[in-house]
């Protein structure tokens, strides 16, 4: 039996959750795949999971699970894990995911992969892992009565199985004041125009080539008339011209929309590590000889200044916004 743990929103499980669990259900090869999800609503993600072919939904009860809480949630984990004989644990690979299962490794003494794009079943387990800010795959093998790992989002796609709804279940897990003290106590919000980072469609990404903070005015426009969002690299961040929240990479935010346009931008190892996800890149960018090019489906080499908008103009034409 494998266990999942899951991510949502008001009881809306995230997408890359939701492709952790095809990769359980693969895995499992035919046998059950639990889940644990925490915090308000987490009961209402019974029916989605359901669908995703999650037999049953274990819900945490204790006022720490209220907010996030890494150690709390890796402790359940691997209370769980252990009443269930759970032969493998897995989450997505996202920030919160590595964290939550790094700190149930660690408590259960295990070994953790994190990252995985392909697993094989067996003991010990094979898999196959982004390493080096994805500039490399990595073949291992995972040992451990009960297997760790987490699933790189958007290596693979989420995929209904056409069951009911989950039987949820209730459980209090043993936790000490040490569990409990590490916890998120304030959310700030940023605003995004309607359109989140991690789930535009289309995003338009700029590098320190715009020259200011006023130069990412026309990548506003375009990004707005085609109901995507704008991203930025690293540098940008550094010279505090966008917020972190804005930053596309392996320390920023790691995308998957339809079309990354790609301004100005050479495409260093840990940038391509947050667009690698993009179905489509396009460069826009005076080098013809930068990294990015390589990886892009087209290129532009020209100014930036000049070329968004143009794009933004015949785009008008065609009756865009």
């Amino acid at each position: 039996m494998t266990l999942v743990y899951v991510e949502h929103q008001d009881g809306a499980p995230d997408e890359v959750s939701l492709q952790a669990i095809a990769v359980a259900r693969e895995l499992a090869g035919g046998a059950e795949i639990h889940a644990l999800a925490a915090g308000p609503s987490a009961a209402d993600a019974a029916t989605a999971l359901g669908e995703h072919g999650v037999a049953t939904l274990h819900v945490p009860e204790h006022e720490v699970f209220g907010t996030h809480a890494p150690v709390a949630l890796g402790r359940a984990l691997t209370q769980l894990a252990s009443q269930l004989g759970s032969g493998a644990v897995m989450a997505a690979g996202t920030e919160r995911g590595n964290e939550v299962l790094a700190h149930a490794a660690a408590l259960a003494d295990l070994p953790l992969a994190a990252n995985c794009t392909a697993v094989a079943a067996g003991d010990p387990m094979t898999v196959t892992r982004i390493r080096w800010g994805g500039s490399l795959l990595e073949e291992a093998t995972l040992h451990g009565a009960t297997k760790l790992l987490t699933v790189a989002p958007h290596a693979v796609e989420a995929s209904a199985a056409g069951a009911g709804p989950a039987a949820v279940e209730t459980f209090t897990p043993e936790l000490s004041d040490a569990d409990t003290t590490v916890r998120v106590v304030e959310r700030v919000s940023t605003s995004t125009g309607g359109v989140t980072l991690a789930d535009a469609k289309f995003v338009v990404s700029c590098g320190r080539g715009v020259g200011s903070p006023e130069g990412f005015a026309p990548a506003e426009e375009l990004a707005a008339l085609l109901r995507g969002a704008v991203g930025c690299s690293r540098a940008v961040t550094i010279a505090g011209w966008r917020p972190h929240t804005d930053q596309v990479g392996q320390t920023g935010t790691k995308i998957a929309p339809e079309v990354y346009l790609a301004c100005g931008i050479s495409g260093a190892t840990q940038h391509m590590a947050g667009c690698k996800g993009a179905k489509r890149i396009i460069a826009v960018n005076t080098d013809p000889e930068a990294p990015i090019i390589s990886h892009a489906e087209y290129a532009v080499i020209g100014d930036l200044h000049e070329v968004i908008p143009a794009i933004t103009a015949e785009l008008r034409k065609a009756g865009a916004g």
